[in-house]
């Protein structure tokens, strides 16, 4: 059966990218924020895994307001991205892995979660960041991909507790796969940010430190929160929380916490890392 190597959760804000794309990673506001990776950088090379399964949320170019669903999950053999709008150089595709897709759907589908499949999709900055700070310089991408994305734009969104149900759904999926591939689970989004109305610029340091250390000691601990609380909490845009704790359900209950950065700010955004290794 495949085996979970470990997860790592990691902000996605666009202006990293144009960072990236203008080799600033040694600029003193960028410095901080890229000096984190070297860690990860290493424990990849050493595990080695074969599929990112990316949990993630679409900013409206593969999806939006008129069809959002909740949860979707890509089953393409190819995943490209396309201009935003933010002046982010154009990626390499992505390669999939088409039978974990199928395999994931079905079983997801068997646990009573109603998922879009996507046999054709466009991943944004939210997919295609993370994989450029976690395998930086690459020509081609060293593992295939699944994209799983998940609404944290249009209201009803999923709470955190069905968040965290759907994760222990996605690591059933994995553990049962019948291969023999490494996998790494990723996880993208936040943390607290608002980029709009009367708390535009909000950012709360406290909570998001007491959250990333509830992953390691107390990981359900955020899913005691509605949804609207976790808004006042994080702000408008610091649900994407969501792809975090979705992320960390995946792994053994065991995951240890090998590392973890924060900084303030990227862009108004509250940025934060962590990896998990699995036992």
């Amino acid at each position: 059966m495949a085996k979970i190597v470990g997860g790592i959760m990691t902000s996605h804000v666009p202006l990293l990218g144009r960072a990236i794309a203008r080799n600033l990673q040694e600029d003193a506001y960028f410095k901080p924020w890229f000096d984190g990776f070297p860690a990860v950088h290493r424990w990849l090379a050493e595990l080695k895994p074969d599929v990112a399964l990316m949990v993630y949320n679409d900013h409206g170019l593969n999806f939006f307001l008129d069809k959002m669903p909740t949860f979707a999950v890509g089953a393409a053999p190819q995943y490209r991205n396309a201009d935003e709008g933010w002046g982010i150089p154009v990626l390499p595709p992505f390669e999939g892995d088409v039978d974990l897709s199928w395999h994931l759907i079905e079983s997801l589908v068997g646990d009573e979660f109603d998922i879009t499949t996507c046999q054709e999709m466009l991943v944004d900055h939210a997919f295609t960041l993370p994989m450029a700070m976690l395998w930086p310089g690459r020509g081609a991408w060293p593992v295939r991909t699944v994209p799983v994305c998940v609404n944290t734009v249009q209201y009803p969104l999923p709470s955190a507790a069905r968040c965290w149900k759907f994760g222990e759904a996605i690591g059933r999926a994995l553990r049962s796969w019948k291969s023999d591939a490494r996998v790494v689970v990723i996880g993208t989004g936040g943390l607290s940010h608002q980029l709009d109305g009367e708390r535009a610029g909000f950012v709360n340091k406290a909570f998001d430190q007491r959250f990333m250390a509830s992953l390691a000691s107390d990981p359900q601990w955020a899913t005691r929160y509605s949804n609207a609380e976790l808004v006042e909490k994080t702000g408008t845009q610091g649900i994407e929380l969501l792809m975090w704790l979705i992320t960390r359900a995946a792994l053994d209950g065991g995951a240890t916490a090998l590392h973890s950065n924060y900084h303030i700010p990227i862009s108004n955004t509250a940025a934060g890392l962590m990896l998990f290794e699995n036992p």
